[in-house]
């Protein structure tokens, strides 16, 4: 398991990518075919948009509340197959950190929902980190945007030097 520990906390609330509003965000993944999709209402956003992730990683929360019961059963809808894993806030557990290489690795077989019990924050780290270079990560800044991330050889050696410390 990845335990965040506090000296990264500040790094990791630091944006990376191109932040996007839901316009630019539609215009952007329009004709993307690898998409990752890493929170409720992002995912909500581009489902809403007739826009599918390959896969896509959610918890149920938004803003640290309960989604509401009309995004949750839009995000349910979504994916040839899903898969529950755990994951203590603060945390990427191997069973998340695993389940999203196995689902990176899988880009082209289908869609694929993974629901977590517990906090999906962190997630971004090793879809950008396992991520091919043709793949777009989009992920929500709460009440600023999405950040959409390209994982370019230097993004993965920033992703996996934060990695690294955990």
């Amino acid at each position: 398991m990845h335990v965040l520990p506090d000296k990264l906390r500040d790094l990791l609330k630091t944006p990376v990518g191109t932040l996007v509003d839901e316009k630019g965000l539609i215009k952007i993944l329009r004709n993307k075919k690898k998409i990752i999709s890493i929170g409720d209402q992002v995912t909500y956003t581009i489902l809403k948009n007739e826009i599918e992730p390959s896969f896509c990683v959610v918890d149920f929360k938004t803003k640290r509340g309960a989604c509401p019961k009309e995004i949750v059963d839009v995000l349910k809808s979504f994916g040839k197959k899903s898969v529950v894993v755990e994951n203590p806030a603060g945390t990427l557990s191997d069973d998340l950190f695993n389940t999203i290489k196995l689902a990176v690795d899988s880009l082209d077989v289908g869609s694929l929902r993974i629901e977590v019990v517990g906090e999906e924050d962190l997630a971004s780290l090793p879809a950008i980190f396992f991520a091919p270079p043709d793949a777009t990560i989009i992920y929500g800044l709460p009440n600023k945007g999405v950040l959409v991330v390209k994982p370019t050889k230097d993004m993965k050696e920033k992703v996996k030097e934060v990695l690294d410390e955990m």
